[in-house]
């Protein structure tokens, strides 16, 4: 292994959850709203099977894109400039992340212990560190918790978009974080907990995927493509 690549959100930071919830409050008052006008029977958004399902790990659009069709509704695309009151993929989006904006400076990031022990044990052992996120505050995130000297490079939204880069389960991001270090993805590993992650891993074809699972969801992870699966990166500790 001469590289390590980690996911952000549920791998090195607590922040899965507040987009779990920032996407909750978003579909729900748009469902709701869509309901009333529709005279449809109102179904909330599941913080588990529809995150997992649709959104986590996607970069932002394209999971509002994925949870409308599952609900078999139709909105236009608009651009990444909606304001975040219009009715559209990219406005849809847009409330969301002002939404997990105001969670996270209101809360604060925390990062997993277990994560930071492991990945400045691999600082120590001089193994090449990216993050690879989907996220456009991805940095924002990394300053809050204090693990932005830990890396050398970052793979975010902001980057994917300029770079035009397909988001996860597409390999694209990913791939460009391992040319950025110099390394073959057949000789880096990946660090994912999101099952969009894990198979974005697997058609990259990189030496090994390893699953974070946090929330109980193993099974799904093997299934997608995960090499191993652990719990915490500290139980990876006796092995880097």
């Amino acid at each position: 292994m001469r590289a390590c690549l980690f996911d952000l959100d549920g791998v090195l930071t607590r922040t899965a959850e507040l987009h779990a919830q920032a996407w909750k409050e978003m579909f729900d008052g748009f469902l709701q709203d869509w309901a009333r006008r529709h005279r449809a029977p109102f179904r909330p958004f599941d913080r588990k099977e529809d995150y997992d399902e649709y959104l986590d790990g996607k970069p932002r659009y394209d999971g509002v894109r994925s949870f409308l069709q599952a609900r078999g509704i139709r909105l236009p695309e608009g651009t990444p400039g909606d304001p975040p009151g219009r009715e559209s993929v990219c406005g849809l989006g847009n409330r969301k992340n002002r939404l997990v904006l105001e969670l996270l400076r209101r809360r604060g990031v925390r990062a997993y212990p277990g994560s930071v022990r492991y990945v400045r044990r691999l600082r120590a052992l001089g193994v090449p560190r990216a993050v690879v996120s989907s996220s456009t505050n991805c940095r924002e995130v990394l300053r809050s918790a204090g693990l932005d000297a830990l890396f050398e490079t970052v793979v975010d939204g902001v980057g994917a978009r300029r770079e035009h880069l397909r988001g996860k389960p597409a390999p694209d991001t990913y791939l460009a974080a391992a040319r950025r270090l110099g390394i073959p993805p057949g000789s880096a590993a990946i660090f994912e907990d999101a099952l969009a992650g894990v198979e974005a891993g697997r058609a990259g074809r990189f030496l090994s995927v390893v699953g974070v699972d946090r929330v109980g969801q193993t099974r799904e992870l093997y299934r997608h493509g995960a090499t191993v699966v652990v719990s915490d990166l500290s139980e990876l500790l006796g092995r880097a």
